[in-house]
């Protein structure tokens, strides 16, 4: 049995029906044709569903869509503002660290919280905060070398 839903995703409003075992992934890919969360594991090991849930990093595969009701959900479609993309966004292309892509999304929403909780943070501090996201393309030098461009260019 579907249950209707209304979920604010990127600062807008859906209303959609869903199943009550619906992931908030499941419902991004499949009913709003968000497809920056990736599905990798769907088990909360590997990061790349990363979205962020009134501001906090969490794996989408793991959060049921019908408790994300009433908060703010932001995917890495909702960073650009202006037709430009969000400085974290810029840093990872300059530093090269997009590799495949695969684990993009979700490796800049956990930099995105990270960093607006630590506004300089050191490279142990950023290895740390992404231990969560899994990327199979690099040793992560790229990936830390853009979240530290990003912390000290704002």
């Amino acid at each position: 049995m579907k249950h209707s839903l209304i979920l604010e995703v990127n600062g807008e409003r859906h209303e959609i029906a869903v199943e009550a075992s619906a992931t908030l992934l499941h419902v991004l890919r499949e009913d709003l044709d968000l497809i920056g969360p990736k599905k990798g594991c769907d088990s909360g090991g590997c990061g790349c569903c990363t979205i962020l849930l009134d501001g906090r990093a969490v794996y989408s595969c793991m959060v049921f869509a019908m408790s994300a009701q009433g908060k703010k959900i932001t995917t890495i479609e909702g960073l650009p503002k202006d037709g430009k993309l969000d400085p974290l966004q810029e840093a990872f292309i300059q530093s090269g660290a997009v590799q495949c892509g695969y684990c993009t999304s979700g490796m800049i929403m956990t930099a995105k919280e990270f960093l607006a909780n630590s506004p300089a943070p050191g490279d142990p501090e950023i290895r740390r905060a992404i231990s969560g996201n899994l990327c199979r393309c690099t040793g992560y030098h790229k990936t830390i070398d853009a979240i530290r461009t990003a912390a000290f260019s704002r």
